[in-house]
């Protein structure tokens, strides 16, 4: 698989996503379902914003990992929150996982009205090997 990040500006680098992915000679595609903050028992958490993220992280990494692909591969995020003043407070913490993983993804960013019960970000990924 040959992946190439095309960012014709640089602003976008402390937004922690690229403008757009190429990817090559793929040999699979895995197109997550969103993730959130959703306990092992299937009860869904009511804690914080940077809590509920950092589990949703967790949830995405299990899931990718679980199909046999590596995080640094997602090549598409989009993130859903119920709040992007809360979601932008914790944006620190998003980005250290993107910088981490060196996860290069185009992605969009949505404020929805509400997410299943107690939920207050869901991350929906695609990604390739």
């Amino acid at each position: 698989m040959q992946k190439r990040a095309i960012s014709p500006w640089k602003w976008q680098e402390g937004r922690h996503y690229v403008q757009a992915v190429e990817v090559k000679k793929v040999e699979a595609t895995l197109y997550c379902a969103g993730q959130a903050a959703v306990m092992p028992d299937g009860t869904s958490s009511s804690a914080d914003m940077k809590t509920q993220l950092l589990i949703a992280i967790e949830n995405l990494e299990k899931v990718i990992s679980e199909a046999g692909y590596e995080v640094k591969n997602i090549v598409r995020l989009d993130v859903f929150t119920t709040s992007h003043k809360e979601f932008f407070k914790v944006f620190d913490t998003f980005g250290e996982w993107i910088a981490k993983n060196e996860i290069k993804q185009a992605g969009s960013f949505f404020e929805v009205t509400e997410l299943y019960e107690t939920l207050k970000v869901e991350l929906e990924a695609t990604v390739v090997k």
